[in-house]
């Protein structure tokens, strides 16, 4: 199936003890590259990068996750008292020295460094499964969509691949009538060499087989047919190969076999419909660089 690589997919999840908003880009890239932001996960991460590598083997892959911990049980909150007994002490005699007093409040005191610090525990096992389910389901999100475009995608590619079908049906046809304009060649370049001069049978016969050569393109046009083949292969997604480096290279392979046909061909009919292939595959290129 073809399948695009960009996409996006955002929800949101509760459970007992927390609730996630996690977001997944998709977007263009020669290999995978996960990069991640968000609330710290540690060993989580990993198996979260382990998830999206098994879906999406291409891509540059944006995850965000926020979390919020409504379960005061869900942290555990540490105060220095030591100093921060110390620090009022200090605020205390100071503040009889100048005949005032000094008043904190909560909010002053957490904002004091080194004296309160708030750290959220461990993720439970429940909460890791919570969040690969979560991650899963988003990421599930994130492939329908990329499957959707690449619907579109494939659909614009057999029109392209339609019509080069078409122009080597008609390269074919053309080809009948090669023997006719070889034997014209032949007639032209002997009388060239030999100026009024009765060509000999052997100069004649080297002649036939060197312009034969020259300009017969039946393997370019064998040639084209088997890529062509290979590529509608993939575009109908009767494979479940990944598509889009295999059809890049596949792309590659018909332009330089189109040019081969342009450089031999004697005929302006078939050098048009090499120019003609050319131009479809051009447009293949471009579109399979979306592809994964």
């Amino acid at each position: 199936m073809i399948e695009s690589m960009t996409g996006y997919a955002e929800r949101s999840f509760a459970s007992k003890t927390m609730r996630a908003k996690i977001a997944v880009k998709s977007l263009n890239h020669r290999f995978f590259d996960w990069n991640y932001k968000g609330a710290p996960l540690g060993e989580i991460e990993s198996r979260l990068r382990a998830l999206g590598q098994a879906r999406l083997s291409r891509g540059r892959i944006e995850v965000a996750i926020d979390l919020f911990f409504p379960d005061p049980s869900s942290w555990d909150v540490e105060v220095n008292e030591g100093l921060l007994e110390k620090i009022l002490k200090i605020v205390n005699r100071v503040a009889d020295r100048l005949g005032t007093s000094v008043h904190f409040s909560v909010d002053n005191i957490f904002r004091i460094p080194q004296v309160v610090e708030l750290r959220r525990k461990d993720f439970s096992a429940a909460e890791a499964a919570f969040l690969r389910r979560s991650f899963d389901r988003t990421l599930a999100e994130v492939v329908r969509v990329r499957r959707a475009e690449g619907a579109k995608i494939a659909a614009e590619l057999e029109t392209h691949l339609r019509t080069i079908g078409r122009s080597v049906g008609r390269v074919e046809r053309r080809l009948a009538g090669q023997p006719k304009l070889v034997r014209a060649k032949i007639r032209s370049r002997v009388k060239d060499l030999n100026g009024s001069k009765p060509a000999s049978e052997e100069r004649l016969a080297e002649e036939v087989a060197y312009l034969t050569q020259r300009y017969d393109v039946a393997e370019e046009v064998a040639r084209l047919k088997h890529h062509l083949g290979a590529a509608r292969k993939l575009v109908s997604g009767r494979t479940a190969e990944r598509a889009g480096k295999m059809l890049d290279f596949l792309a590659q392979e018909l332009y330089r076999e189109a040019n081969t046909l342009n450089s031999k061909s004697q005929d302006l009919g078939i050098t048009r419909e090499g120019l003609l292939i050319k131009g479809e595959v051009e447009s293949i290129r471009q579109q399979v660089q979306n592809i994964e």
